[in-house]
């Protein structure tokens, strides 16, 4: 049986796409599941993640790395699908034709969302573009700051637009950016600080919708 995907994608650059697609990698990985992750974005931010951490731990358990073309991604995600529990796929911030071979491959596209009206803005093509492939979509409030009011005022727009919103957020925290740099998510840091209670609540919402 084929393991799930998950496609991260935003129009916007900037949003997080990196940074959620990692973390949520090593959490299920560290939940016991078999983990590809599959980079097409040019920019090859998730392959240096990846060399850095394989220099970490001299080898990666539970996470493979791989690379696609936009046109690669549905023979490299079968292949990996068919060896992992879960395939995640990381995509270049642009809404075009070639971002509907990796939405195609979803069970469930991840839209990471910052505290923005422009990031909100951005949502609404990769929704319509979701939509005729017929994927279900959840939007993840990232970078979120504390007591901001935009933040509700964001969260007020995502449901009023019809939105599926993940309940679980993840903050604006230097924890994320530092970890990213060693190789590591924010849980390895600090197993039980905010971000990687944060990290975990979220992925045990995603596996539920998953499962």
């Amino acid at each position: 049986m084929a393991g799930h995907v998950l496609t991260v994608a935003q129009q916007k650059g900037g949003s997080g796409k990196t940074t959620l697609a990692i973390h949520l990698a090593v959490r299920f990985a560290e939940t016991g599941k078999s983990v590809a992750i599959l980079d097409t974005d040019p920019q090859g931010s998730l392959g240096r993640w990846f060399m850095a951490r394989r220099e970490r731990t001299d080898g990666a358990p539970g996470l493979e790395f791989g690379t696609a073309s936009a046109w690669g991604v549905s023979y490299e995600c079968e292949k990996l699908s068919r060896e992992h529990d879960l395939v995640i796929i990381d995509t270049p911030p642009k809404i075009d034709a070639d971002l509907r071979p990796a939405l195609r491959e979803a069970d469930l596209v991840l839209i990471p969302v910052a505290t923005s009206q422009m990031d909100l803005w951005a949502t609404e093509s990769v929704q319509e573009l979701a939509r005729r492939e017929g994927r279900p979509c959840l939007v993840v409030m990232n970078r979120v700051p504390p007591r901001a009011r935009l933040t509700g005022t964001i969260i007020a727009d995502i449901e009023a637009a019809g939105m599926e919103r993940a309940g679980s957020v993840l903050g604006n925290r230097v924890a994320y950016a530092e970890a990213l740099g060693r190789g590591q998510a924010a849980g390895e840091l600090k197993r039980t600080g905010p971000a990687a209670q944060e990290v975990a609540a979220l992925a045990d919402e995603i596996a539920a919708l998953l499962d």
